[in-house]
């Protein structure tokens, strides 16, 4: 049996290097390699054609599905941190003294309520103050003193040399 498995490998061996020369060959002949190249360039303008095409009958192409599933994955990821958040949260509210913190503070915003409100029916109550230009001096003030004009100087004269 040792001397089938190795003329095996031996024939294994020298058949992958006749394949690697075969293809050595291949790619360095420059008939056959404008010919793969040329096969290259015609794939992607097929691929474009298709992509136009379906793009006509607004079918989706391959790279807009990958787009959105990366999309989804992005939305997907997000939405279990926020669900942790929320889980996090229900935690904290599970936790006692919570509840009579909260009926605390709705009591002291219901107090709040009340003083604004009582503020706002009192402003609404008091009647505007009149406009600065027609409020009126009572009989017993006296009218503010208008300050005096500076008298006009005459020119000088200049004296005669």
């Amino acid at each position: 049996m040792n001397d089938s498995e190795g003329l095996r490998d031996k024939l294994a061996r020298q058949s992958e290097d006749a394949i690697g020369k075969l293809a050595q060959d291949l790619l360095e002949n420059p008939l056959v390699n404008s010919a793969i190249s040329r096969a290259f360039t015609a794939r992607e303008r097929a691929v474009q054609a298709q992509e136009a095409a379906m793009g006509a009958f607004n079918i989706p192409s391959a790279a807009d599905i990958e787009r959105l599933t990366r999309r989804l994955r992005s939305v997907s990821q997000r939405l279990e941190g926020i669900e942790d958040g929320v889980d996090r949260l229900d935690q904290r509210l599970e936790k006692p003294g919570v509840d009579e913190r909260l009926a605390a503070i709705e009591d002291q915003l219901t107090k709040l309520g009340a003083e604004v409100g009582a503020l706002a029916s009192a402003l609404d109550a008091r009647p505007a103050p009149p406009p600065r230009e027609q409020e009126r001096l009572s009989v017993d003030e006296a009218s503010p003193a208008k300050p005096k004009p500076k008298p006009k100087r005459a020119p000088r004269k200049k004296a005669a040399s």
